[in-house]
This record gives structure tokens, C-alpha cells and sequence, in this order.
């Protein structure tokens, strides 16, 4: 035996009903415009945010990465890569939730368009706006974070060993950076402390590359 559905109308909509259809026609027609109006303050907050980083960047410090002792010159490299990589990325995804992607609007099916499925239209795009904007402002917090440690790193990471001097003395050899020389006296940087070497007593001087091992004379 074939079950026979029979449908028949509801009540009629009360005036609580209809207030509320019209708040929800009204929400679902603004908010795609309150969210292109988000992303663009966010877009210009974040802007002034990475003027006040990069002047901050530009405070007096090591200019020179090659300076850097490895492996913290090869961090800063793969730091600023980073940075570049996640500004690229959120800044088009934030004019993406701003100003929308480079496409024409596409109508749905039949024309005139129902008014509801035009709204469902732009509901969709406000949720890909809203989807754009969270990821842009996570890119480019991270990518503020790359630059700023990668101008840390630049500041306060340790130099590259410079070269270093062995003075062969009677008394024996001093190794280390030569630090500066005052009345036929070197003052060397050793590994257990600055030494002072008469150039009058020293039977040779050599630049090397590393210092041999066994601690310096004294």
C-alpha cells in the first residue's frame, strides 16, 4: 500500500513572524558590505602596524648579515624569506576580503533572479570575504614576527671570528685577536683573556685561521 503524503498550509505568520523575516532579510543584505568595511579597517591597521615595524627595523644596528657567525646568518636569510613569503600572501588576501576577487558576478539560474537566491549569493561571498580576512591578518602577523626576528637575530647574534694572530714568544705561543697595539706592546683577545705581547720578545708573527689547540702562554 503507497503512503500518501498530503501537505497543507501552516498557520498564518504572526507579527513576531514577520518582524523577524524582515530583521533577517535586512542582516543577510548588509552583510556583505559590514564585511568588506572590516577588512578594509583591518587592511589599514595592519598597514600603519608594519610602518611603525619598519621603522623599527631601521634603528642603528649590524647592517651587514655577512657579519653573522653561522648558522644565525642563514636564520636571518630563511627568516626575511619567510617574511616575504607570508607579506605577499596576506596582503593579497586582504585586498581579496577588501575589494573582492577579480570576477563578474554570477546570477543564478532564471532571470528575473529570486531575491532569496540572490541573497544566498552574497552570503556565500561574505563568507569568503570573512574566510580571506582571518587568513590575511594570520599571514601577516606572522610576517611581522619573521621581520622582527630577523632583526633580532641581526642585533644580537653573535659575529663571524675574525682573523686571528699566533705570536711565537721564548716563553711560548699566544694565539688569538689582535686587539690594538700601544708602545711595542700587542694586546691579544685569547680564549682565556686578553694577553699583552712584547712585538721585541716575539720571534714570529703569523695570521691564521684557527688557533692550534692547548691554552695560550701567558
Amino acid at each position: 500500500m503507497t503512503q500518501r503524503w498530503s501537505v497543507r498550509p501552516g498557520p498564518p505568520a504572526t507579527r513576531a513572524d514577520r518582524h523577524a523575516a524582515r530583521l533577517t532579510r535586512e542582516l543577510l543584505s548588509g552583510e556583505l558590505a559590514r564585511a568588506r568595511e572590516a577588512a578594509l579597517a583591518w587592511r589599514n591597521g595592519l598597514a600603519a602596524l608594519f610602518v611603525g615595524l619598519l621603522g623599527f627595523g631601521l634603528i642603528k644596528g649590524r647592517t651587514d648579515v655577512g657579519k653573522l657567525a653561522s648558522p644565525y646568518d642563514a636564520l636571518v636569510g630563511g627568516a626575511l624569506l619567510l617574511c616575504l613569503v607570508f607579506g605577499t600572501l596576506g596582503a593579497l588576501l586582504l585586498l581579496r576580503a577588501a575589494h573582492g576577487a577579480p570576477a563578474g558576478v554570477r546570477l543564478p539560474a532564471g532571470v528575473p533572479a529570486a531575491a532569496t537566491a540572490l541573497h544566498l549569493g552574497d552570503h556565500m561571498e561574505t563568507r569568503r570575504t570573512v574566510r580571506a580576512l582571518t587568513r590575511g591578518v594570520v599571514l601577516t602577523i606572522a610576517c611581522g614576527a619573521m621581520l622582527v626576528a630577523g632583526v633580532a637575530l641581526t642585533w644580537y647574534g653573535p659575529e663571524k671570528d675574525g682573523p686571528r694572530i699566533l705570536v711565537r714568544t721564548p716563553s711560548g705561543d699566544v694565539c688569538g685577536k689582535p686587539v690594538r697595539t700601544d708602545a711595542g706592546r700587542l694586546l691579544v683577545k685569547t680564549d682565556t683573556g686578553e694577553v699583552t705581547v712584547r712585538l721585541a720578545q716575539a720571534e714570529a708573527l703569523a695570521a691564521v685561521d684557527d688557533c692550534p689547540g692547548g691554552p695560550p702562554a701567558e
